[in-house]
């Protein structure tokens, strides 16, 4: 089949037919009799939301400068696309050589969030490949798979051959490597796996078997293969400030979620927030230089035509060389006529004078994330911010113009009562106030406050992986007692929908044996389930009932402190010990300190050199 000639006459046939064409400027297309070994990243959602991963980005590139080997893309097609492609048995391609995926020597699919785990098993489908890994030949492509949710591989494990755990910059094209020059020598998938499964960050499951006890839980991870490793350690890069960063980026050709350069200039957080997956899965902090972080943002400013341009980190204002680097970027912003986007920024008097740079007279709203709605379950996160410092950075940014406030917070988390609910009514109401306090109520019909809820999920690998999730009904209750509450002149309230969130802790929390609910829910047809107008309730229900998973002992089961998790086999770097403490201290609503001021002691030094490692900060 020519695909490139079944493409012309399907594009004029579907919205956006950009997904699907390539030609960006800055993509890379290999003649594939010059490389060892051609790999497909495959990002399970659609174009515009793929395209704005900075890690695809990073690996795409860090992929193709090696001589030998190629990478191409492929994302999840729309429902049109993909209604189409199965009529005419036009199986997925890539983008770049319009290849089918059945002939990629190896696969990767990124892991962002779990309500996209069944566009995996729908692309691979798609592409003729069997779904199961024991039901592909040594023929087919090896399938792998990394990314933030590999923290828990087991709910994919009967699916993906490898995982690649932690920072993928070197492991990734180390391995596609390896794969390339192991082919020619006619071995086995099999044969191959045993070879790699040593290297730091390689997860093989089909090497490992859980036993269960007769109530569900996990007894032993057992080994099946007596060389892979008892724990596979998560692979850090020390040194960001000399890894590989793309100057010249993939420019798409239609309008993405974020439409912008970035650079990364730092990695990890030192806050400890207690249900931040992310702020504990990649420690220690590491940091780019402000002349490095520089150089890239104006290239990559330069290359592409972007007029706007992102400073990522999970904390912005706490990268240590914020002050210089923000500062040259504002006069280059004034010669260059580009944008600066600063997301999570702490709004101190440094930050506000920032924004007033950037923005030079046009208050766009500003966003807070309190959290909880008093500071007890603040204190029982670790979120570490006080009322003072809530209603202290609103009303500096009343007096300086601002006329709308973003709030985030959650519910459902751990010892949360109904009076914490009322302090989020009680902190929009306050703020609300504070706008006349300030202003004299000049303006009010232009003063806006949006408090938006999203619904807690217990993440492996933090202090409350021990914890409950709420019931779908509690979350409904909470939201319709809070809605009551939250009737404010001025005051818009949004809240998450509950049955997503129950599903995301299922598959955040799963075991193998989540991995048949997957399977059933592809066979009914189940897809794009992070999208609220896709995902059917009815379809996941019957899933559950054919695959006979209880979905509330993996939601909604406190989890003893001795228990084994099906994650256990994976050490992210911070120790299970260091999380019970934690969580003891989350009980007792005392606060740990970020680990600038002193080491807390989470064990990650035992991994990598840690830059706040060394004596604990309560010594």
């Amino acid at each position: 089949m020519d695909i490139k000639y079944e493409l012309d006459k399907l594009l004029k046939l579907v919205e956006k037919p950009a997904r699907y064409i390539g030609r960006e400027m800055g993509e890379i297309v290999k003649d594939k009799e010059t490389v060892d070994c051609r790999f497909c990243f495959a990002f399970p959602d659609t174009y515009e939301i793929g395209m704005s991963y900075m890690g695809l980005q990073i690996l795409y590139y860090v992929v193709n400068k090696e001589e030998n080997l190629s990478c191409e893309r492929i994302f999840a097609p729309g429902l049109d696309m993909e209604e189409l492609m199965r009529a005419r048995n036009i199986p997925l391609f890539t983008l770049e050589t319009k290849t089918p995926i059945a002939e990629m020597d190896m696969i990767g699919f990124t892991l962002q969030y779990e309500m996209s785990f069944t566009n995996i098993l729908n692309m691979l489908d798609l592409g003729g490949i069997p779904l199961l890994a024991s039901e592909r030949s040594d023929d087919m492509p090896l399938i792998c798979a990394g990314g933030p949710c590999a923290c828990n591989p087991e709910p994919l494990a009967d699916f993906i051959d490898f995982f690649m755990i932690g920072d993928g910059e070197e492991l990734l094209p180390e391995m596609i490597k390896r794969w390339g020059e192991f082919k020619k020598t006619g071995g086995s998938k099999e044969d191959f796996l045993k070879s790699t499964c040593g290297i730091t960050g390689i997860y093989v499951p089909k090497f490992y078997e859980p036993v269960y006890n007769e109530d569900g839980t996990v007894k032993e991870i057992k080994k099946l293969y007596s060389d892979a490793p008892d724990t596979v350690k998560r692979c850090i890069i020390d040194d960001i400030d000399h890894a590989f960063f793309p100057k010249e980026i993939l420019v798409p050709l239609i309008e993405t979620v974020h439409d912008r350069a970035v650079v990364e200039t730092m990695r990890g957080c030192t806050r400890g927030c207690r249900f931040c997956q992310a702020g504990m899965i990649y420690r220690p902090i590491r940091e780019r230089s402000a002349e490095t972080a520089e150089d890239i943002a104006l290239s990559q400013l330069a290359y592409s035509g972007n007029d706007e341009l992102s400073l990522l980190s999970l904390s912005t204002s706490d990268y240590s060389e914020f002050k210089p680097l923000i500062l040259r970027l504002i006069d280059k912003c004034r010669e260059e006529n580009f944008s600066i986007s600063l997301p999570s920024l702490r709004l101190d008097n440094f930050s506000f004078t920032v924004l007033e740079e950037l923005q030079e007279g046009r208050r766009s709203g500003l966003t807070f994330a309190p959290e909880a709605g008093t500071q007890r379950l603040r204190d029982v996160i670790n979120k570490n911010i006080t009322e003072d410092d809530i209603y202290g950075a609103v009303r500096k940014a009343l007096e300086l113009g601002w006329s709308s406030v973003k709030l985030y917070f959650m519910m459902g988390l751990p010892t949360e009562t109904y009076e914490d609910l009322d302090g989020i009514a009680e902190i929009s109401k306050n703020i609300r106030e504070l706008f006349f306090e300030v202003t004299g109520g000049k303006g009010a019909g232009r003063f806006k406050v949006t408090a938006s809820v999203a619904n807690f999920v217990p993440k492996p690998h933090t202090p409350f992986q021990w914890e409950p999730q709420d019931s779908p009904e509690s979350f409904n209750k909470k939201h319709l007692y809070l809605r009551g509450k939250m009737k404010i002149k001025g005051v818009t309230f949004n809240y998450h929908d509950t049955l997503t969130s129950s599903y995301e802790a299922l598959f955040a929390r799963g075991d193998r044996k989540t991995g048949k609910a997957l399977f059933a829910a592809f066979k009914h047809g189940c897809k794009f389930d992070g999208w609220t107008e896709h995902f059917d309730p009815k379809k996941w229900q019957e899933a559950l009932k054919e695959a006979d998973i209880d979905i509330s002992f993996y939601t909604e089961r406190r989890r003893s402190e001795l228990e084994i998790f099906p994650w256990d086999v994976i050490d992210m770097g911070v120790s299970k010990e260091f999380l019970l403490r934690e969580k003891k201290r989350a009980e007792q609503a005392l606060t740990t300190p970020d680990c600038r001021y002193g080491c807390v002691g989470c064990g990650i030094s035992k991994l990598t050199d840690c830059p706040f490692g060394g004596v604990l900060a309560n010594e």
